[in-house]
């Protein structure tokens, strides 16, 4: 098993390219499900989870070639609509191919996912859209098992904003019969993407990007050529780098407009912050600012920076309270960096960050993905060396980190345990 290396204390800079999006990838993988013959996507990432996705797709009968970062995925033959738990534990995302198949098969039966320990992130939403869509759904021996000759039509309405439910019901309803209406819809850049992507499949499909999504069911659909956005995660884990490290980071082939959330918090923090067409240049000036944040459905603070802006606060100038609404059990890296000195002290649902002048390397745990690259910040601006364990959870979303932040002149290694 690998660890991660890290002494501390170098101011970074320079610059780096933004890879594509893991939770773009995922539901645009998945989407290639509803056709026959080759779809074609760029900007794919090297990631575990699309490996998995990949392994998953392929026991259904999917064929992939690969040219560099561009995935061409063939589903013309699907010889099988079992997602078996050996596949799917280890990441939840998974049940994305619950919708696609009942919708072009008829039929799937889906192992309940498995995952990053952060919270329950339950398939009730999507088991009830697909019921009120005419699917026959039952759960038995750790499966859902959903059929329907032909999907049809429904008016949906998500009692909290769900991200994956979203992408899966939409892919559901392109080939429903008739109108399908989706209210208290996600609108994060990765749903709007998806939607491009099953458009240019020939899909009728309104309103992504906003809370209401309208899809009018079509025949079939054709293989595309698309691709992945940039991965907005990666990005602002970067831009906190440069902040937490007093540094000066160029993030390069992004998307500005999707982090208007992230940027906002930089600046109240001190940092200096250039946009451009397709960069931000975040620069670090001096001790961070106390800075209060509260994770919100996209386009509020995203929920999968709330881990990595702790660590940007725990060596701020003051009090802040990040608090945390999208899953109830994500701060377990606090006790990490309680280990490196941090001040933190939890009630209820927000963390309480007294900020220190400066941290300590310590031996510490990765419990989940973006815990990982939490505990990669703080160790970069901490004392001494910093020993990560259990990086492969970090393996799951982020492309080569090591690397990246290495040619940013961060001194890190991955080494074997």
């Amino acid at each position: 098993m690998d660890k991660i290396i890290i002494h501390g204390g170098r101011r970074l800079q320079g610059e780096i390219d933004n890879s594509g999006a893991k939770n773009a990838a995922l539901p645009v993988i998945t989407a290639s499900l509803l056709t026959k013959g080759w779809n074609s996507f760029g900007n794919i990432p090297n990631l575990v989870d699309i490996k998995t996705i990949k392994k998953l797709l392929g026991s259904f009968g999917v064929v992939f070639a690969e040219e560099g970062k561009t995935l061409r995925i063939n589903a013309t033959d699907i010889v099988s609509c079992l997602a078996a738990y050996d596949l799917v534990r280890t990441m939840r995302a998974s049940v994305l191919v619950l919708g696609p198949l009942v919708a072009r098969m008829g039929e799937a039966q889906v192992s309940l996912p498995g995952g990053c320990a952060i919270g329950a992130r339950p398939v009730n939403l999507h088991i009830r859209a697909l019921q009120d869509m005419g699917a026959e759904v039952e759960l038995k021996d750790g499966y859902v098992i959903a059929k329907a000759r032909r999907l049809r039509g429904a008016e949906i309405y998500f009692d909290m904003v769900t991200v994956t439910g979203t992408e899966n019901i939409m892919m559901a309803a392109t080939l429903a019969e008739g109108t399908t209406i989706l209210k208290n819809a996600a609108r994060e850049p990765e749903v709007v993407n998806l939607a491009e992507i099953l458009i240019g499949m020939g899909a009728r499909i309104t309103g992504a990007g906003t809370d209401v999504i309208r899809i009018d069911g079509v025949p079939s659909l054709h293989p595309v050529e698309g691709a992945v956005i940039a991965d907005r995660i990666e990005a602002g884990t970067f831009m906190i780098a440069a902040g937490i490290t007093g540094g000066d980071i160029w993030v390069r082939r992004c998307r500005p407009e999707h982090h208007d959330a992230l940027l906002a918090k930089l600046r109240d923090a001190g940092m200096e912050i250039v946009v451009g067409n397709d960069y931000i240049r975040a620069i670090g000036t001096g001790r961070p600012r106390s800075v209060d944040i509260k994770t919100l459905a996209y386009p509020g603070f995203p929920t999968d920076l709330q881990a990595q802006f702790m660590s940007l606060m725990t060596v701020s100038g003051g009090l802040s309270v990040i608090t945390e609404t999208i899953f109830e059990n994500r701060f377990m890296h606090v006790s990490e960096l309680m280990r490196m000195g941090a001040e933190i002290v939890i009630q209820g649902g927000s963390a309480i960050v007294r900020g220190v002048p400066e941290l300590r390397g310590a031996p510490v745990m990765a419990t989940d993905l973006r815990a990982s690259a939490s505990l990669i910040l703080a160790g970069l601006a901490a004392a001494g060396k910093t020993e990560l364990s259990r990086v492969y959870h970090l393996d799951r979303g982020y492309e080569r980190i090591e690397e990246k932040f290495s040619r940013l002149g961060a001194a890190i290694e991955r080494v074997k345990a």
